[in-house]
C-alpha cells in the first residue's frame, strides 16, 4: 500500500502514520515530508535581505539556502514526524484501552462445566476439563487432525479422539466447550460440531480469543498454579478459565500480548503500561473481588494492594483457611491500616459473618447501613430478595438523609447493596454466542444475514467474528448511515451484533461485512 504513497500532513490517520513507521524501521519504505522549498527559499530571503543591490546579497542567499537544506528541512521534517507520532500513539492507546477494558468486562459464564480446547495438528489438541470454580477435574490430548510422527490420519484415529471427547463431556457432565482460535482452530471446531452433530449432545462451543494464553502458560504464575502440566495443557485450562470468568483470568497476562489493540508494539511502552494497568486497575475494582477465592494477580490490581500484600493475603489464606470477614483482613502481616482503609471497600465475602461483607458497602458506612436496616427490620438473609426490593422502593430517601446525616451517593450505594448485594456490572452486557454448528465460507452469499461477536476495534473498522476461519472486515464506512469519528463510538469488544455479508473473496478467505441494510 506504501511503497509509491503520498497525501497531505493534516489529513493523515493515526493508524497510517504507526504502519509507515513500522515499515520505514523495518526498512521496507523510506519516508519523507515534501516542503515548497520555494516558498521557504523566498519567504527568507524577503525577511533578510533589504538591499537587492548589495554586494552581501549572493552569500547571504548562499547562505539561506545551505541553512534550508542542512538545518532547518530536517528540523521541520523531525518536528511534523515527532509530532504526528506523539498523536497516532496516544490514539492507539486509547482505542488499546478501550478495547481491554471491554474485553476484561466480558460477562462470565458462571456454574458451568466447561472442557477447554488448545487446538493444534501435529502435537494433537489438549484438552482441560474446569469445574465451576475453575478448578481442573481431568487433563488429556486427542490426535483428530494427523497423525504425530507425519502421515495420514486414519478413521481409527479419528473414532479414538471422537470416543475420548464423549467420555470426558459424558463423565463430567460438560455444558460448554471452549476452543482456543489459534492454529487449527477451525478444523477442530469443524470436528466437534460434527461429533455433537452425530450423538446429539447437548453440549455446545464457544471459540474463546485465546491470544496471550502461550505466553501466561510459560510464566512462573502458571508454573505456580499448575506445576504437573506441561504448557499447552495449561494453556487448555486458561482458554476454559476465560469463558468462566475472563476478567479473573486475563489479568494474568501481559494486556500487550492480549491483542485487541493496533500497532501497540510501536507506541511508547512506559506510556502504554501506565495506561493499561489503570485500566486493568478500574476493571477489577468496578466488579470486586471475592478475598476467599481470588488469585496472586486478581488481588494486586485490587486499589491499595500491591504484589506484596497481594502475596500475603494469598499465604495467610493458605496458612489460616478463608476469611469470615472483612476485619480478619487486619491480621494479615504488614497489611497497615491505610491499606485495609483503602483495599476493603472492593474486597468481598459471599456466606461470611457479616452480611454487608459481601456488598459493595465500605465498612466506614456500616453503621448507618445497620441504622437503616432496624429502621426497617431488614435482616442480612434478606438481602437480594424481592421483600427487601419493595422496602427499598417504599423508603422516604431524602427523609433519610436528614436522619441519618449522610449524602444520597452513599445511601443510594447502601440501598443498592440491599437489594442486590452480589450486583456484578458486567451483567448488563451480551454473553458470548454459543454455536453447535460451524459455518464455511462455501455457505456464504452476498446480502446474508449473520450474527457475529466483535474481536478487535481499530480506527479503521472492526473484526467480526462470525464463526468463520478468519474475522469477517466491518469498514468504518459500513457501520452507520450517519457520520461516525471513530468506530468506538458504536461498537466494543465483545458486542454481539447483526451484519450482512458485503463481498467475500474465497481465494483469500476474506470477507467483508456491513451493518448497513439496503
Amino acid at each position: 500500500m506504501y511503497y509509491d504513497y503520498s497525501e497531505p500532513v493534516s489529513q493523515m490517520k493515526p493508524h497510517r502514520i504507526l504502519a509507515m513507521n513500522r515499515a520505514e524501521k523495518e526498512k521496507v519504505i523510506s519516508v519523507k515530508i515534501d516542503v515548497d522549498k520555494e516558498m521557504l527559499t523566498n519567504y527568507l530571503i524577503f525577511q533578510v535581505i533589504k538591499d537587492e543591490a548589495s554586494p552581501a546579497t549572493p552569500f547571504i542567499k548562499e547562505a539561506i539556502d545551505d541553512a534550508l537544506k542542512r538545518l532547518i528541512y530536517p528540523s521541520i521534517e523531525r518536528e511534523v514526524r515527532s509530532e504526528l507520532t506523539e498523536r497516532a500513539e496516544e490514539q492507539a492507546i486509547e482505542v488499546f484501552g478501550d478495547n481491554l477494558q471491554k474485553l476484561l468486562l466480558q460477562p462470565p459464564l458462571k456454574g458451568k462445566v466447561v472442557l477447554g480446547v488448545d487446538p493444534a495438528f501435529r502435537t494433537g489438541c489438549k484438552l482441560s476439563v474446569c469445574d465451576e470454580q475453575g478448578k481442573v477435574l481431568e487433563k488429556g490430548v486427542i490426535y483428530p487432525h494427523e497423525k504425530t510422527k507425519g502421515g495420514r490420519i486414519t478413521d481409527e484415529q479419528i473414532k479414538d479422539a471422537q470416543r475420548k471427547l464423549i467420555v470426558l463431556i459424558r463423565k463430567y457432565k460438560v455444558e460448554l466447550i471452549a476452543i482456543g482460535n489459534g492454529t487449527a482452530s477451525r478444523e477442530t471446531e469443524s470436528f466437534i460440531a460434527d461429533l455433537l452433530k452425530a450423538t446429539g449432545m447437548s453440549a455446545q462451543y464457544v471459540i474463546v480469543n485465546e491470544a496471550g494464553a502461550s505466553v501466561y502458560s510459560a510464566s512462573e504464575l502458571a508454573r505456580e498454579e499448575f506445576p504437573d502440566f506441561s504448557v499447552e495443557e495449561r494453556s487448555a485450562a486458561s482458554i476454559a478459565r476465560r469463558l468462566q470468568d475472563p476478567l479473573a483470568e486475563l489479568v494474568k497476562i501481559d494486556p500487550k500480548s492480549i491483542g485487541v489493540g493496533q500497532y501497540q508494539h510501536d507506541v511508547a511502552p512506559k506510556k502504554l503500561n501506565e495506561s493499561l494497568d489503570f485500566v486493568v486497575t478500574q476493571a477489577v475494582n468496578s466488579v470486586g473481588v471475592n478475598v476467599n477465592t481470588a488469585s496472586k494477580s486478581l488481588l494486586m490490581h485490587v486499589s491499595g494492594l500491591n504484589k506484596t500484600s497481594a502475596n500475603n493475603i494469598v499465604k495467610y489464606r493458605q496458612a489460616n483457611g478463608r476469611f469470615n470477614s472483612r476485619k480478619d483482613m487486619l491480621k494479615v502481616p504488614r497489611l497497615g491500616g491505610k491499606t485495609y482503609e483503602q483495599a476493603v471497600g472492593f474486597l468481598r465475602i459471599p456466606d461470611g459473618d457479616e452480611a454487608l461483607d459481601m456488598t459493595a458497602v465500605h465498612p466506614e458506612s456500616y453503621d448507618a447501613a445497620k441504622k437503616i436496616m432496624a429502621l426497617y427490620n431488614i435482616t442480612g438473609d434478606m438481602f437480594g430478595k424481592p421483600e427487601v426490593k419493595l422496602i427499598v422502593g417504599n423508603m422516604d430517601r431524602s427523609q433519610l438523609q436528614k436522619e441519618l446525616n449522610i449524602d444520597k451517593y452513599t445511601l443510594t450505594d447502601i440501598l443498592d447493596a440491599f437489594v442486590a448485594p452480589l450486583r456484578d456490572p458486567r451483567d448488563q452486557f451480551a454473553q458470548p454466542i454459543l454455536r453447535s454448528d460451524i459455518l464455511k465460507i462455501d455457505d456464504l452469499n452476498v446480502g446474508m444475514e449473520l450474527e457475529g461477536t466483535v474481536r478487535n476495534v481499530v480506527d479503521f473498522g472492526a473484526f467480526i467474528d462470525v464463526g468463520l476461519k478468519n474475522d469477517g472486515l466491518l469498514h468504518i464506512s459500513k457501520i452507520s448511515k450517519s457520520y461516525i469519528k471513530h468506530p468506538k463510538d458504536v461498537l466494543n469488544v465483545g458486542d454481539i451484533v447483526k451484519v450482512f455479508v458485503l463481498n467475500v473473496d474465497k481465494e483469500r478467505g476474506k470477507v467483508g461485512l456491513t451493518m448497513l441494510k439496503d
